[in-house]
């Protein structure tokens, strides 16, 4: 962790720790001569979430002409795509990725259905409908703040799950996996700002073994 703050001395630790992103789906309208943008914003886990929200979108809007969408994923905030789907280059998907990242926001798609109303809005008309159907959009729906989880692999003795089972109640810490037997093995989550405290209280237990896997 520390290298990456030496790295990119412009990011400060609370950036790191945990991420935005939006709390429900939402739906917003914009009109310019005759054409109707409808923008729908989603939280997204992954790609294939992704491609079946926007197939879902394609069904209920059989009519429309475009389906321009930008989406981005992971705390991290490095995956992202965007798609101008028939618009003209830079004036459609690059404007809805601008105001995801307006808002700081990840685990976002925002998808914008155009119906061509028969008057040529031409790129500047473009980028403002685009544009400003997707800060709607963004606009209905609330932010929320999101940490960064950290996962662990545990190996210990069944012997001592009840310790285990202690640590991660106190933490607020997530089972993913949970393989009991005579030696258990776990996969658990917790927040990053939580990740040395845990870590100590499990290297307390007798015969207990603790891996960062994330």
């Amino acid at each position: 962790m520390n290298k990456i703050y030496e790295d990119n001395p412009t990011i400060k630790k609370q950036e790191m720790d945990h991420y935005f992103t939006i709390g429900d789906s939402a739906v917003a309208e914009f009109k310019d001569r005759g054409s109707k943008f409808l923008a729908y914003a989603f939280h997204l886990k992954d790609t294939n979430d992704f491609k079946n929200k926007l197939q879902e979108i394609k069904k209920e809007h059989p009519k429309a002409t475009h389906f321009c969408f930008a989406y981005r994923i992971g705390a991290d905030r490095n995956q992202f795509r965007v798609s101008d789907a028939g618009e003209p280059s830079g004036t459609a998907g690059r404007q809805i990725l601008g105001q995801i990242d307006s808002k700081n926001l990840t685990d976002v798609l925002v998808i914008v259905v155009r119906y061509f109303g028969g008057t040529l809005l031409g790129v500047p008309g473009l980028i403002k409908a685009y544009k400003t159907v997707s800060s709607l959009v963004l606009q209905c729906t609330p932010v929320v703040r999101k940490d960064v989880q950290v996962h662990l692999q545990l190996q210990f003795n069944y012997t001592e799950m009840q310790e285990v089972m202690h640590i991660i109640k106190v933490f607020n810490c997530h089972i993913l996996k949970n393989e009991l037997q005579l030696f258990c093995k776990m996969e658990i989550s917790t927040a990053m700002n939580k990740i040395n405290e845990v870590i100590a209280a499990l290297e307390n237990i007798r015969n207990l073994e603790v891996h960062n896997l994330k």
